[in-house]
Parts: structure tokens; C-alpha cells; sequence
């Protein structure tokens, strides 16, 4: 049995519906390579599992205007993923710093290995909540960091904690923030493996 031509605005129907399902599939694909950007994003913004805020000197001088007499604990702590044969470590494992008040804590790492090695740091805070009220103004994590074989060196921190988790009602009253950072190895560079081969 022979089918039927389509009409006029059947086939407009079904050229409407592909079209609309290429859209769809268009926007999908730009939505899976804009998340890891808009969650990182969202994650700055709102402290979500507590990833911290950068700040500028700016926000510290306006921070520590507030002028509380409050202090917190911070606690340090450091790790390395199993590919970055390093020793690292925080050269004090807990301060005490007023909030609103700028502070520098130190990290220390050494690279153990016989070939230089690019890391890389991710970090977070405990408690999660924690994230949107510590602000760093300069840190190691922000660039990728080459050890030389032996090499050791300090890693600065410069932060502070924003006096507006005083009127926090979960965690205003919190007596300690755990600032925690894991070394991964960078990915790298395809010249470098190269020039090691030659």
C-alpha cells in the first residue's frame, strides 16, 4: 500500500518539530560547557560547599572598619593528592585572629621528588556555611606552583573573616573555621613532556 503525500502543513509541522528538537539539543550541549563555569560561579557567590571569596584590599580595609573585638580559631590543614610526592603542611596548624582583621597564615611544601613538578591547589572551609564569610586577598591557590627537585618554599596566605558572620543565625556563634587545601598535579604542558624526550 503506497502512503500518503504529506500536505502543506504537515510537512511544515514536522520541519517546525526538527527544528525545534536541533535547538534543543544546541542549547544542551551550551549548557553542559557553560556548568563548570556557572558552578563555579554560583560556588563563589554563595559559599556553596564551602569554596571562599576573593577579595581586595578594599574589602579588607572596609571589613576591618567594622572593628569587633570577636575572635575565631582558624584551623589549618593540608594534603596532597597520591601524584605529587611532596611534603606539604602548614608552618602553624591553628591561629586566632579577630574577625574583620587581616591575617597571614603560611604553608609549607617541598618537593621530594628528582623532576620539577606544577601543582595546583583546591581548597574549601568546614563548615560549608562558613565559605562566604572567609575572604582571601592573596594565596598560592590562585596560580599553578613549579617546585624545582628539593625545592622548598612558603606559601603564603593573607585573609580575613567578613564581621557579617557575626549576624549569621546557623553559624554566628562559631568558635572555629577549618581552611583546608589538596596539591594535584597540573596537567602538563605538551612542550615540557617533549623537551624531557630530546
Amino acid at each position: 500500500m503506497a502512503s500518503l503525500p504529506l500536505d502543506g502543513d504537515q510537512s511544515r509541522k514536522n520541519v517546525r518539530t526538527g527544528s525545534l528538537a536541533f535547538l534543543g539539543a544546541v542549547a544542551m550541549l551550551g549548557l553542559g560547557y557553560a556548568s563548570v563555569p556557572l558552578y563555579d560561579l554560583f560556588c563563589r557567590v554563595t559559599g556553596f560547599g564551602g569554596t571562599t571569596q576573593v577579595a581586595s584590599e578594599a574589602d579588607a580595609n572596609a571589613a576591618a572598619a567594622v572593628g569587633t573585638m570577636r575572635e575565631i580559631s582558624i584551623r589549618f590543614d593540608a594534603s596532597t593528592a597520591r601524584d605529587v610526592p611532596w611534603d606539604f603542611r602548614p608552618a602553624r596548624s591553628t591561629d586566632t585572629v579577630r574577625i574583620g582583621q587581616r591575617d597571614i597564615a603560611t604553608y609549607v611544601a617541598k618537593n621530594n621528588s628528582a623532576v620539577p613538578i606544577t601543582g595546583t591547589a583546591t581548597f574549601n572551609v568546614e563548615p560549608a556555611q562558613a565559605g562566604i564569610y572567609f575572604n582571601k586577598i592573596q594565596c598560592f591557590c590562585f596560580t599553578e606552583q613549579t617546585l624545582e627537585p628539593g625545592q622548598e618554599v612558603n606559601m603564603p596566605v593573607l585573609y580575613f573573616v567578613d564581621p557579617a558572620i557575626l549576624d549569621d543565625e546557623v553559624i554566628g556563634d562559631i568558635e572555629q573555621i577549618t581552611l583546608s587545601y589538596t596539591f594535584h598535579r597540573a596537567k602538563e604542558p605538551v612542550s615540557s613532556a617533549l623537551d624531557r624526550t630530546q
